[in-house]
């Protein structure tokens, strides 16, 4: 199986369960997407909250930690027309941040698994290096519609 994604940790010891799921979902998402014949990987960082916060802080000058960040490296058109000329360059599809603690207190608050919870952070933040957002509902109804697709074909819900 091809690797999709390069783990880096900032702030946590390594985990393999955690690769092992990523890895797992990355490999999904970018079979869901067409990817999966391209040279392309993601950038995943996983972290804790003061260095999310920095990052938060950074970027997008907010100054709060949060659960993730994505940072594409191409336009939803651009991946588009990647996967028609069957782009052959390795290259990074885009860096994802996820503050591992915060994965924790969420899956607690929403009543499911921590691996549920990782598995959505990851789908979420690739789906945002694809061009996609959920600022309006429409854009939100399209985006949750591909999270979920990746997930049910995992078999990783809510319960």
């Amino acid at each position: 199986m091809e690797q999709q994604a390069e783990i880096q940790y900032n702030g946590l010891e390594e985990n393999l369960e955690y690769e092992n799921l990523i890895n797992r979902v990355v490999n999904e998402c970018f079979k869901n997407e067409g990817l999966d014949k391209l040279k392309l990987y993601i950038s995943i960082t996983l972290t804790i909250p003061d260095v999310i916060k920095e990052i938060n802080k950074e970027y997008r000058n907010i100054d709060k930690p949060t659960d993730v960040l994505s940072f594409p490296m191409f336009q939803r058109d651009e991946i588009q027309e990647l996967i028609k000329k069957n782009y052959e360059v390795e290259d990074v599809l885009g860096d994802i941040i996820i503050s591992i603690p915060r994965v924790k207190e969420q899956a607690i608050e929403y009543n499911h698994s921590f691996e549920r919870e990782l598995a959505y952070m990851v789908v979420h933040g690739f789906y945002h290096l694809m061009g996609y957002d959920h600022m309006e509902e429409t854009e939100k109804k399209e985006m949750r519609k591909k999270e979920d697709e990746v997930l049910n074909k995992l078999g990783i819900t809510r319960d």
